[in-house]
C-alpha cells in the first residue's frame, strides 16, 4: 500500500475513527489529536499497513487507551492536592481540649485504679510498643497472661468510659 492509498483511507474515514475514539477519550479535541497521531506515527512504509482500515481501527484504539493511562499517571503525580491524612488536623475548640483533658484525666484515674501487673501490661503494650512476647518476657509470665493482663485493663478502661458517657 502506498502513501497515497493509507492517505486516501485516512482522509477517507477520519470523521469516523474521530467518533470511534471520542467516547474512549471523553472529548473530540482528544480523539483528533490520536487519530492525526495515529497517520503520523503509523506510515505507509510500515508492512502492517497492508492491513488497511482495520489495522487503522486498531491504531486509534491503543493509542486512545495509552493517552488515557498517560492521564491516569500524570493525574496521579501531579496532584497539587493532599491525601486527607497528610492535612494538618484543624485546631481544636476551647472546648473540645477541656473535654480531652477530662478525658485524660478519667483515664488516668481508671488506670491508676487497675491491678498493678494489669496495669505495667498495658503500659508496656500500649504506651511502650512493646509486643505482647516482649511483656511476658519481662514480667515473668506466659505470653496468654500477659495478653489477658491486657485486654482485661483495656475492658475496664472502655467500660467505665462507656459507663461515665465519655
Amino acid at each position: 500500500m502506498g502513501h497515497k492509498d493509507w492517505s486516501g483511507i485516512y482522509t477517507a474515514h477520519r470523521s469516523a475513527l474521530v467518533a470511534y475514539a471520542t467516547p474512549i477519550l471523553g472529548s473530540r479535541e482528544a480523539a483528533e489529536d490520536v487519530v492525526h497521531d495515529a497517520f503520523l506515527k503509523f506510515p505507509p512504509d510500515n508492512g502492517e499497513a497492508e492491513r488497511g482500515i482495520g489495522y487503522l481501527y486498531r491504531i486509534v484504539r491503543n493509542l486512545a487507551f495509552d493517552t488515557l493511562k498517560r492521564r491516569r499517571l500524570e493525574s496521579r503525580t501531579q496532584s497539587t492536592e493532599l491525601p486527607d491524612w497528610a492535612l494538618p488536623a484543624p485546631e481544636a475548640s476551647p472546648e473540645r481540649r477541656f473535654i480531652d483533658r477530662e478525658d485524660i484525666r478519667r483515664i488516668a484515674r481508671l488506670m491508676d485504679e487497675l491491678p498493678p501487673e494489669q496495669r505495667t501490661a498495658l503500659e508496656m503494650h500500649r504506651f511502650a510498643g512493646c509486643t505482647l512476647e516482649e511483656v511476658a518476657a519481662r514480667l515473668g509470665i506466659s505470653v496468654a497472661t500477659a495478653h489477658r493482663h491486657v485486654r482485661a485493663a483495656l475492658a475496664r478502661i472502655a467500660s467505665e468510659l462507656d459507663r461515665a458517657g465519655a
